[in-house]
């Protein structure tokens, strides 16, 4: 009946744009998808699901900075909005929507002062371990790393903001003290390097 509306439609998670090995940038240029913009796109998601992952274990053992890491997470969606904005296409229009300020970079700072302040003194290399929650923040500051690598270049070549390579070099050394805080809230030991037998 001409009463009843029509059922909405789903849209389709696919698009088979990139079937031929190119996708869009924000700009609308087409580029091959092992360009390194997609490499360095690849690896911030991979990022920010590592996070999301480290989360649910922390969550499930009652940690207040549960919150941060979902904070975390929207800010690597708004680096991976400047990412796909490459300055040598981007408009103005573009450079607006997508910049990427300092604010996040000192607020990961006084986070990492603040739990830092509260951890025995690093004696010795620590090993990923401490529990699920530290092991999984630990992954995560290993993932930021290659994440780094990969946005550096971009920087370096101009088709970044600087800012972004700023916040992950930050955001690895928030994940490695964040770790820590967990193991040592959780009462679980931190394994150290022990240098084997010649």
């Amino acid at each position: 009946s001409p009463d009843r509306a029509a059922p909405e439609r789903a849209p389709r998670i696919y698009t088979r744009t990139g079937d031929s090995g190119f996708s869009s940038t924000f700009t609308g240029e087409r580029r091959p998808k092992g360009d390194r913009i997609f490499q360095a796109l690849g690896a911030t998601d991979e990022l920010s699901s590592a996070i999301g992952l480290a989360g649910e274990f922390s969550s499930e053992k009652g940690h207040t900075f549960v919150d941060q890491l979902h904070k975390v997470q929207c800010m690597l969606q708004d680096v991976g909005s400047n990412l796909a904005t490459p300055l040598s296409s981007a408009r103005e229009a573009h450079r607006k929507r997508t910049s990427f300020s300092e604010k996040p970079i000192l607020e990961l700072e006084q986070w990492i002062d603040s739990y830092s302040e509260q951890l025995p003194p690093l004696r010795a290399f620590i090993l990923p371990s401490g529990g699920r929650s530290s092991a999984a923040l630990h992954f995560s500051r290993a993932v930021c790393r290659r994440a780094e690598r990969c946005v550096v270049p971009l920087v370096q070549a101009g088709e970044a903001d600087p800012n972004v390579a700023k916040y992950l070099n930050r955001l690895s050394d928030y994940l490695f003290v964040l770790a820590r805080y967990a193991a040592m809230k959780e009462g679980k030991e931190e394994k150290i390097y022990i240098k084997p037998e010649p």
